[in-house]
């Protein structure tokens, strides 16, 4: 039974193991274990690890490995990917990864898959050694071939996924732009948005899902997920402090010079220019930052307009009590105020 999220919107976590000056990656690693565990108490539906590579500030580089671990140290919270990015990976690989979860632990696996490599072009050649397959091209056939391994629909076939055969995990398309919302709804799968960075998309995107959806033997009609940054805590101004980090790595991503997680002291010391400083406000300008109060006002406004069937939060926190006490806060003070789905 869950403690505290009983509001009809399904809400859910995506957590990407941050890595904070002097945290080592394996500290970093503990830490997402130990809000997987407290997400599962508090009653969040899913919890999620994204992929990304050559970046000192995230440790959730193989999540595959991670989620095995995850989903075995909690019973009930479905675990899954935000997401495994299918270009950096052949898909009997994924297949039989997933399939091996799956097997694991059935019912509780999501496989979240992305088109983008999710990493810098030389560091996807290194993780796929080859440059076929990594284009925008290829994605939409090695989505087919992946689905395929799991479903067994070329029975011809002369490669068996096993474990992945008969061990589907649910399957989500994920995406920042109109090519894979249109993808997923012509495929007839289930969504799930980047909000928290393509805020400008988000409301083009899921209108072109729902258009182009097609019924499907996974789903009868569209179903939507939004990710947005999600920081709260006690007072509007705590909770903008505690987001600087996040600003702060998305800048020095941005510039090419990526840097483990600072402190939010760090942060607000940073000395900003102009133009920096409104691109770091612009950062979580669409997104849920501030006081209970202020959070669920934020998720209201954006879920009347995009009408979601469940929300993902993600916070980017240096600190692993600051990080576990904004989705205690959200829900014990948040969840209970926002609309349902739909």
């Amino acid at each position: 039974m869950s403690r505290y999220v009983t509001a009809d919107m399904p809400l859910s976590v995506l957590d990407l193991a941050p890595v904070a000056a002097g945290v080592s990656s394996g500290q970093a690693l503990t830490q997402t274990t130990e809000l997987a565990r407290r997400a599962e108490e508090l009653g969040f539906r899913r919890f999620w690890v994204a992929e990304h590579h050559n970046l000192p500030s995230i440790a959730s580089s193989a999540p595959g490995v991670l989620i095995a671990h995850l989903a075995a140290v909690t019973s009930r919270i479905r675990v899954g990917s935000g997401g495994v990015m299918l270009p950096n990976h052949p898909p009997l690989v994924v297949a039989e990864q997933f399939g091996t979860l799956e097997a694991l632990h059935p019912g509780r696996i999501d496989l979240g898959i992305g088109r983008a490599p999710g990493t810098d072009q030389l560091t996807a050649l290194a993780l796929r050694r080859t440059m076929e397959g990594l284009s925008a091209e290829r994605f939409p056939a090695e989505l087919e071939d992946l689905i395929g391994l799991f479903t067994g629909a070329d029975e011809q076939a002369p490669i068996t996924a096993n474990p992945g055969r008969g061990d589907m995990p649910e399957i989500w398309l994920l995406g920042s732009s109109g090519y894979s919302a249109q993808l997923a709804g012509l495929l007839g799968l289930p969504f799930s948005f980047a909000h928290h960075f393509s805020a400008a998309n988000t409301e083009p995107a899921l209108a072109l899902y729902r258009q182009s959806f097609r019924p499907s033997q996974w789903l009868s009609r569209p179903r939507a997920m939004v990710a947005v940054s999600a920081i709260c805590a006690d007072s509007d101004d705590r909770a903008r402090w505690l987001s600087g980090p996040a600003a702060l790595s998305f800048l020095q991503l941005r510039a090419g010079t990526p840097r483990p997680l600072a402190t939010p002291e760090e942060a607000d010391a940073y000395p900003y220019s102009d133009m920096e400083r409104e691109f770091a406000r612009q950062r979580f300008a669409d997104q849920a930052v501030g006081s209970p109060e202020t959070v669920a006002a934020q998720l209201t406004r954006l879920i009347e307009r995009t009408r979601p069937d469940e929300v993902m939060l993600t916070a980017m926190v240096s600190g692993i009590a600051d990080r576990t006490r904004s989705f205690e806060l959200i829900a014990d003070k948040v969840a209970g105020r926002l609309p349902g789905p739909g």
